[in-house]
């Protein structure tokens, strides 16, 4: 019997393999073979997925947007009031939204905010035709007058 333990080392994506000199001994060549093979294996498939983990992505730039959200005169979905008929209402939506699965990914997550039974529409769409899409769904459960669409039209790049 053998054993394989691994120890973090002190360099970043490295790993030190340590298999006990008593094992080595009593093993057969043959063996004694499979079983560095199968350490050395390990190991660099552990360095490899370490090294792969350690590719940075570049973050996506939404500083423009997070800007018009900190504008204290423009709903957000924290100021959504907590009562029922509000949360039926953005609710109801939501469903209706999600299931046309003609919607893009985008269509199916724009914000939804409803305030005292007024409904604001924000973020990206796909196309005009999936904006008006969302808006006639949320103009359908609360009327035309009660929507404000603040949806913006961004093609796929």
């Amino acid at each position: 019997m053998f054993w394989i333990r691994f120890h973090p080392s002190r360099r970043r994506n490295a790993e030190r393999i340590t298999i006990t000199v008593k094992s080595l001994l009593t093993l057969t060549p043959g063996s004694l073979m499979f079983t560095l093979l199968f350490a050395c294996l390990l190991s660099a498939g552990h360095m490899a997925a370490s090294a792969g983990a350690s590719i940075q992505q570049t973050a996506p730039d939404n500083t423009k947007v997070n800007q018009r959200d900190q504008d204290t005169s423009q709903p957000t979905a924290d100021q959504q009031r907590d009562n029922r008929s509000d949360r039926d209402i953005a609710q109801q939506i939501r469903q209706s939204v999600m299931k046309d699965k003609s919607l893009s990914t985008y269509g199916h997550n724009v914000k939804i905010i409803s305030q005292n039974g007024a409904v604001t529409l924000k973020g990206p769409v796909r196309s005009e035709d999936e904006k008006r899409a969302i808006e006639a769904k949320a103009a359908a459960i609360v009327g035309q007058d009660k929507v404000t669409s603040e949806l913006q039209v961004v093609p796929q790049k």
